[in-house]
């Protein structure tokens, strides 16, 4: 049978499109199936929902013709500072402070608010003729042969291609169709989101402030805004999610501080239960996983997003260079691939996230002296400082081209 194009792909957020647009670049035609309608998804106000985009994330924005749109609404991260302590009682004497000026490519990353993010990736796959974007549609069931993979949607539509990647979250239909298991345990602890506005400058500086309960990340939006994601136990989380505006400030002073002067809320306020979700394999016969499809972790480190990043940039570089060689792009030894490639740096982050979490969020005088004295060690060995930047920045391991400011 005739293929509707050569890849599907499942999910409309942030990593389908973003596939979408490499895959194209690379020469493939590319169906993206979208849940949401469109105007749902382009048409969001400022609600603080906002990204750290590691320095080669943004690379890879640029590769496909989308930082350009971006940057003017990004905030560069020049800085971030790392401490542990108490609500009210302010930060442990040590701590980890990195500064971009001690790598030579420039700031580690960018924050990127959702809404804009979102806008351009629709833009330029409306702009693009090797995409389509059926929005307002899901997949009801899947099928792989050895010569094709098909997906029958809830308008009764069926649609063919080579491969089909799942890129429809923690819960990704695709992955259980595909009989993919999942790994993964909750941290009885829930993410409070939200926006700030303060009184006094940011300059561009991230804070990660350790707690028992969990952490707070205060990351600098442009102007004086901030993106707050703040972690509780999940009965607490809840009990401060139930309050008045101004209650909620007044749970959230303690732990925020003074620095930066009065705080006030500047949007909506989201709450979502944070767990790690490992899926047994990334690929399946004629199918791939991406994004939180693929792993689901902790915001500890803020990396889930470029995770999923580097699974979109791997992904497009082996297929695109499978298609140049006269390969089978759905084979199943080019899908396999892309999960040697992927598997150990994913399993890797969501092991490292979890031990970060477990040595963090906890009580113990023993344990709070031990890593209190590590992140002292860490900032006083410009070496060892300078290898923790690199990380921040996405510069290590092997980087897929787009990541390299190279082309596709």
């Amino acid at each position: 049978m005739t293929q509707d194009s050569d890849i599907l792909i499942v999910g409309g957020g942030l990593s389908g499109p973003l596939l979408a647009l490499a895959l194209a670049r690379g020469g493939q035609t590319v169906t993206v199936i979208d849940a949401l309608p469109e105007p749902v998804r382009k048409n969001a106000a400022f609600d603080g929902r906002s990204y750290a985009v590691a320095l080669t994330s943004q690379r890879l924005l640029d590769g496909l013709g989308l930082w350009d749109g971006i940057a003017d609404h990004s905030q560069p991260i020049l800085e971030i500072k790392v401490s542990d302590g108490r609500a009210g009682q302010g930060p442990s004497p040590f701590f980890m402070h990195f500064d971009h000026a001690e790598i030579e490519e420039g700031p580690m990353g960018h924050m990127v608010q959702d809404r804009h993010l979102r806008r351009a990736l629709l833009d330029a796959m409306a702009a693009s003729d090797a995409i389509t974007h059926l929005a307002g549609d899901t997949v009801m069931a899947q099928d792989a042969t050895p010569g094709d993979v098909s997906v029958t949607l809830a308008s009764g539509q069926t649609l063919r291609a080579k491969v089909l990647i799942g890129a429809d979250g923690r819960g990704s239909g695709t992955a259980q169709r595909a009989g993919i298991k999942r790994t993964g345990w909750g941290y009885d602890q829930t993410a409070l989101v939200c926006a700030i506005a303060h009184e006094k400058p940011h300059h561009g500086i991230a804070h990660q402030f350790f707690m028992p309960p969990g952490p707070l990340a205060i990351l600098p939006l442009p102007g004086n805004q901030s993106s707050i994601v703040w972690s509780e136990k999940a009965d607490t989380a809840a009990a401060f999610n139930a309050l008045s505006d101004d209650d909620y400030l007044t749970m959230l002073r303690p732990r925020f501080g003074d620095f930066l002067g009065d705080i006030e809320l500047a949007g909506k306020r989201y709450s979502y239960p944070l767990s790690l979700s490992l899926a047994d394999r990334l690929v399946a016969p004629r199918t791939a996983l991406i994004g939180d499809a693929a792993h689901g972790v902790h915001p500890i480190a803020g990396q889930g997003l470029n995770a999923g990043m580097r699974d979109i940039a791997a992904l497009a570089e082996v297929i695109t260079d499978a298609a140049r060689r006269g390969e089978d792009i759905g084979a199943t030894d080019v899908l396999a691939r892309y999960e040697a490639w992927r598997r150990f740096d994913n399993t890797a982050l969501a092991l490292a996230t979890d031990s970060f979490n477990k040595l963090f969020s906890n009580d113990n005088t023993l344990v709070r002296g031990l890593r209190d004295l590590g992140m002292g060690v860490v900032n006083a060995l410009p070496g060892l400082r300078r290898s923790f930047i690199r990380e921040a920045a996405g510069l290590t391991g092997t980087l897929p081209r787009l990541m390299q400011g190279r082309p596709l």
